[in-house]
């Protein structure tokens, strides 16, 4: 039993006594009624151990017990009630609080009347007594204060949060800025010399390094992976993250390299979670990545298919991966695994049996964006 549970049951406790004690002091001729009083002052107190999970059902049975016990002869103040009101209010039934004390009030002296050991005027004096207004309203008031204190420090934990999230997103801006100025130059004068220096030797019928070669291909790969990774800094509101609506331009940038690539889409196209989309969207890229620049792979299949409770990606190609080959585990091949197990997805990735690679992952579409 936690921390809070066991102060509800010692304040339940506490009342429930008080009540009790009350009761027992109190002058009321002995009756058959006392065989009903004392458990409704028992009741009454006990039932506040709830008051927190069932503040609504706790405001009834203090207030039916308030009114039970008077009824029966006990004139004790209807203490439990008004912590009841409290938790009530606290909770944010106001509406409902209003309405009971209103009813209980009324009820009050009538039961007081029908406990046959008052006058109507009488009868209305105990009842005022018994649920005094002004330490009902307070108890309301004292619920309602609580509630907006509760209330406004959630706000600021809120606000806290954006804070930090902006902080976050300008931090990412900062260093997008700084890859930026102090790579993207020096990679494309890089790129552009080996360009050219390639495209004159050809000219000139001269046969090109494989050096040169190398460095050009490096060359657009850095600006490639480069460009990749300021996207991802800069993904947020105003610029979203790439998802599967862009998978078609993955599947035609890996046409441009001399890949045979196709993409195929089955079942009823429906809305994900931001989080599965990306994901998905970056085991593709990956994927097709990897075929790109490793596989030396002639076709790639893409295939992704919408189930009712799973969206499942498959890549395949005919690269040079075969049987007995050991998947290597790169750093994009763990960063999709980590993205797929996070969301509670599962993937594989393999030498297929008739040659080439695959990567297959599931993920589930019950998660919350």
């Amino acid at each position: 039993m936690n921390r809070g549970r066991v102060v509800d049951w010692a304040v339940a406790a506490g009342v429930a006594a008080i009540l009790l004690f009350t009761g027992l002091s109190g002058q009321h001729p002995a009756t058959s009624g006392d065989l009903l009083g004392y458990p409704l002052l028992a009741v009454g107190g006990l039932a506040l151990a709830a008051r927190r999970q069932a503040p609504v059902p706790v405001l009834a049975v203090t207030g039916l017990c308030a009114v039970g016990y008077q009824a029966v002869g006990f004139d004790v103040p209807a203490v439990a009630y008004l912590f009841a009101v409290y938790a009530a209010v606290r909770a944010g039934h106001r509406t409902v609080t209003v309405a009971a004390s209103v009813i209980m009030l009324a009820a009050l002296p009538l039961a007081a009347a029908v406990s046959g050991r008052h006058d109507v005027g009488e009868a209305f004096a105990q009842a005022r007594g018994a649920l005094e207004l002004a330490w009902l309203i307070a108890a309301g008031a004292a619920g309602e204060a609580l509630r907006q204190a509760e209330r406004r420090a959630e706000e600021a934990e809120r606000t806290r949060e954006e804070t930090a999230r902006r902080r976050a997103y300008e931090e990412r801006l900062h260093i997008a800025r700084e890859l930026h100025d102090s790579l993207t130059h020096q990679i494309s004068v890089i790129k552009v010399q080996a360009e050219v220096a390639v495209h004159l030797g050809r000219k000139r019928g001269e046969q090109v390094p494989a050096a040169l070669l190398a460095i050009r291909e490096a060359g657009r790969d850095a600006a490639r992976e480069l460009r990749a990774t300021l996207e991802a800094l800069r993904d947020d509101d105003e610029h979203p993250p790439h998802g599967l609506d862009h998978v078609p331009e993955l599947v035609q940038r890996a046409r441009t390299t001399g890949l045979d690539a196709t993409l195929t889409i089955e079942g009823q196209r429906t809305d994900l979670p931001s989080t599965v989309d990306r994901t998905a969207y970056r085991i593709v890229q990956e994927s097709l990545t990897n075929i790109t620049r490793h596989a030396a792979a002639a076709t790639a299949s893409v295939r992704i298919a919408y189930r009712p409770d799973v969206l499942a990606i498959q890549v395949d190609d005919d690269g040079r991966a075969g049987p007995d080959s050991a998947a290597a585990p790169g750093v994009g091949l763990l960063g999709m695994r980590e993205r797929v197990t996070a969301l509670g997805g599962h993937l594989r990735a393999e030498p297929r049996s008739e040659g080439g690679f695959t990567v297959r992952a599931e993920l589930p579409v019950d998660q919350r964006s």
